[in-house]
């Protein structure tokens, strides 16, 4: 793509989602991004954001957005259960696409959407903010340099006592949304950035029943085996009068030391790591302060670094990470995971697509 601006459509823009925060893009340096339309569910929404940002295009209809000529990039932020057919529609009309996690919410969508990406030739990413965290990235940086030598295990967990955010996103209830897609598949690739492609998966899952008209089980341990041979394991806990502990960690245990990151929305976080070398066995601490900004979440910082990805992947004809396919995998994972508690035994996961 040439170096000029980049026009963006967002699907399911509101204030009370991460679409919320594509409007600090335009006040970020070396970014080239514009909202250029934007679709919404109901009207009044709709005049609300075209009237408050400035964008010129509006509709309540996500094919014409889609469609639009004035449009280069489709970025989703509807609920999960409406990402595939959105996607899908953006793919067809030619559309680079940016997603937000979970992709899908079924290994049939995922596959729909790996085939129109690559029958359309257009870039897709997932805009899984975890993997943007700056707690994350030091933690990437300490694995990828070698500094903890072979990988031997690696955990998440991402716990969330979601009582309140019901309130503010009823269709969570509605629908309802399935956690094991919206919660647990954003730990599922956290650990896969490390360990690869997982071979089993064994879980279990709990109903918490804290939510009155909740159907789904909302509690989830999943463990893993890697391809590799590396065991790891997930744990997503959103139906749960919540812990004293973060809301998300990754472990990760290896050869030459073992390293824990923590991070919760809008609060402190932390790197620690222990050197098997050092006699002094003490953990070093890097204290990670709060990004903070005024959108639903406060995750500003994190977008712009995967929109700052994202431009780079135009620019330079490069894969965004993570992708499509890869972000499939994260997805059949979960599939396993599901069959694995409606059947009890162990699941092979799919890898191939």
């Amino acid at each position: 793509m040439a170096k000029d601006t980049i026009r963006l459509g967002i699907v399911g823009m509101s204030p009370t989602n991460m679409a919320s925060t594509f409007v600090l893009l335009k006040d970020t340096p070396g970014l080239r991004y514009e909202i250029a339309g934007v679709c919404a569910r109901r009207q009044e929404v709709l005049d609300a954001c075209m009237q408050q940002f400035g964008i010129p295009f509006g509709t309540l209809d996500y094919r014409e957005l889609a469609e639009c000529d004035d449009v280069d990039v489709v970025c989703v932020y509807t609920p999960d259960h409406l990402h595939a057919d959105h996607c899908a529609a953006a793919i067809e009309a030619g559309k680079h696409v940016v997603c937000t996690k979970p992709m899908v919410t079924s290994l049939h969508d995922a596959r729909r959407l790996v085939e129109l990406v690559r029958e359309k030739g257009v870039k897709f990413l997932v805009g899984e903010t975890m993997l943007f965290d700056r707690q994350f990235r030091t933690a990437r940086k300490f694995f990828d340099d070698g500094d903890l030598g072979e990988l031997i295990a690696v955990e998440s967990h991402y716990v969330h006592d979601l009582r309140s955010v019901f309130e503010f996103t009823p269709w969570r209830l509605s629908v309802p949304q399935d956690f094991m897609y919206g919660g647990c598949v954003h730990s599922i690739a956290a650990i896969r950035a490390f360990a690869g492609d997982v071979d089993t998966v064994h879980a279990n899952a709990i109903r918490g029943n804290l939510t009155e008209g909740y159907p789904l089980a909302d509690n989830f341990f999943i463990n893993v085996r890697f391809k590799s041979g590396v065991i790891g394991r997930v744990s997503g806990l959103y139906g749960i009068v919540h812990p004293p502990m973060p809301m998300m960690q990754i472990g990760i245990y290896a050869s030459r030391g073992s390293l824990q990151t923590e991070f919760t929305d809008n609060e402190p976080g932390q790197v620690r790591v222990v050197f098997d070398k050092l006699t002094d066995k003490r953990p070093f601490v890097a204290d990670i302060e709060p990004e903070t900004d005024l959108s639903a979440y406060g995750l500003g910082a994190s977008v712009i670094r995967y929109m700052t990805h994202f431009q780079d992947c135009l620019d330079n004809h490069l894969d965004p990470y993570p992708g499509v396919e890869d972000s499939a995998k994260s997805i059949a994972v979960a599939s396993a995971a599901w069959e694995s508690v409606e059947t009890g035994g162990v699941v092979k996961a799919v890898n191939e697509f």
